[in-house]
C-alpha cells in the first residue's frame, strides 16, 4: 500500500522523494506545509484519516517533499533563489510528478485533484490555475496565498510572478483560462488561533474575478490553524466528490 521512491531533479537540482498510499482510485496529491516532506501526512495522521476512502479504494494519496517551503523555512540562499525554486518546484511538479502519477495509475490521461494546508494549499491552488490541463480539481485548507511578506524584497522576481496565483492570475487568457474556468477550487478555512480567512477571501476574489469556480467554506472559531482541523476537512471533502 505504501511506496516511496526518488530520483534528481534537474529542475531543483535536488533529490525529489515521492511516497504514494493505496492502490486504485482517484489520485490525489498532498502538498505538505512549509516545512514538511513526502511522509509528513502519515506521521501527522492524515493517512489514518483517510483510511476508510484508501481501503475502498476511492482514492490513491500521493506526496512529496515541501522543496520550496523548507528554502523559505530555512532561509535557503537569497530571496531571489528561493523565489526561483519556487516556481522550480511547481515545474517539476507538472513535469516530473505528474508523469510519475499517469505510469503509476496506467493512465496517461486521469485527472488529478490537488489539497494542501497553510503554504501546501498556496502550491495546490496554483499547481491548478497553472496547470488545469493536469489537475481538476482543488482544496486549499488554511491557505497562505499571499507569500511577499516572506520575500524580504519589495517586488516580485518572474519567478514569483509566474508561481503564485495572485500574481498571475490577471495574465491568463485564451485556451488556458477556457480550461482552468471548468475547474473547481474549494478553499476552507479555519476561524480559531492562527486562522486568517482573509487569505482565503483574497485568492477567492482573484479567481471570481477571472470567471474561476470556486468556494469558500469557513469553519467557525474552534477549527485552529492545525493538523485536528485539516484531518477533519478533507475527508470531508474527498468523501463527497466520490460519492
Amino acid at each position: 500500500m505504501f511506496i516511496k521512491s526518488n530520483w534528481y531533479s534537474e529542475r531543483t537540482q535536488l533529490t525529489a522523494w515521492m511516497t504514494r498510499w493505496g492502490v486504485i482510485g482517484q489520485p490525489v496529491l498532498i502538498l505538505p506545509t512549509a516545512g514538511g516532506d513526502a511522509e509528513e501526512i502519515e506521521r501527522f495522521l492524515m493517512i489514518q484519516a483517510l483510511l476508510p476512502l484508501l481501503e475502498t479504494g476511492k482514492i490513491k494519496v500521493y506526496s512529496v517533499d515541501s522543496v520550496a517551503g523548507q528554502a523559505w523555512v530555512r532561509q535557503t540562499g537569497d530571496p531571489e533563489y528561493r523565489m526561483w525554486l519556487n516556481n522550480q518546484f511547481q515545474e517539476y511538479i507538472r513535469h516530473e510528478v505528474v508523469p510519475a502519477i499517469h505510469m503509476d495509475c496506467r493512465s496517461d490521461d486521469i485527472p488529478i485533484w490537488t489539497t494542501g494546508s497553510s503554504i501546501g494549499a498556496f502550491h495546490a491552488v496554483a499547481l491548478t490555475c497553472r496547470y488545469p490541463d493536469v489537475f481538476h480539481r482543488c482544496l486549499g485548507m488554511s491557505g497562505t496565498y499571499d507569500i511577499m511578506r516572506f520575500i524580504e524584497r519589495d517586488t516580485p522576481t518572474g519567478d514569483l510572478v509566474a508561481s503564485s496565483p495572485l500574481h498571475f492570475l490577471s495574465n491568463l487568457s485564451g485556451p488556458h483560462l477556457d480550461i482552468l474556468r471548468t475547474r473547481h477550487i474549494t478553499l476552507a478555512t479555519g476561524s480559531g488561533n492562527y486562522e486568517n480567512v482573509g487569505e482565503s477571501w483574497s485568492i477567492a476574489n482573484a479567481l471570481g474575478a477571472h470567471g474561476v469556480p470556486n468556494y469558500v467554506d469557513v469553519w467557525d472559531d474552534d477549527w485552529h490553524h492545525d493538523w485536528v482541523t485539516w484531518r477533519a476537512m478533507l475527508p470531508k471533502y474527498l468523501n463527497r466528490w466520490t460519492t
